[in-house]
């Protein structure tokens, strides 16, 4: 159950397309951490904030109005493996290039991959950690 912020100038991405961005982010992230196949405890936690911002709010050292796209993503404890994470950066890479429209994109493309401190996720006023989380996505028995 993670959560992705992207960080963008308002017109890089064409207009109607944060939905698009969002589901195919929290597919590839849901992917990367062996998720084959979400339940509602994943779709219904898996937060996408898509940050719209003026291009002169986006800087680098080298310029202003950079066409830079920063995504930054959050995850339970051990949530990705070292090839969970490989996978997730190729992917989202490729996925906001692709909706873009502008291949040269991947290489003005950051993702940043935070784990959250054992317990230091919160959900419904609990503090989760791996036994939590564990707990809620087990399979419910009648």
């Amino acid at each position: 159950m993670p959560m992705i912020d992207i960080y963008a100038a308002e017109d890089l991405f064409p207009a109607g397309t944060d939905r698009q961005l969002a589901e195919q982010l929290t597919a590839a992230l849901l992917r990367a951490e062996g998720v084959a196949q979400p339940g509602p405890a994943h779709t219904h936690n898996t937060g996408a904030y898509i940050h719209r911002m003026p291009a002169s709010a986006v800087h680098t050292a080298a310029t202003d109005a950079a066409r830079t796209v920063r995504i930054q993503v959050v995850t339970p404890p051990a949530a990705l493996s070292r090839e969970g994470q490989k996978m997730f950066v190729k992917e989202a890479t490729s996925i906001v290039a692709q909706i873009s429209g502008d291949p040269t994109q991947v290489t003005r493309t950051w993702v940043l991959l935070t784990e959250a401190a054992e317990g230091g996720w919160g959900i419904a006023g609990t503090a989760f950690g791996r036994a939590e989380f564990a707990a809620l996505l087990a399979p419910k028995t009648a």
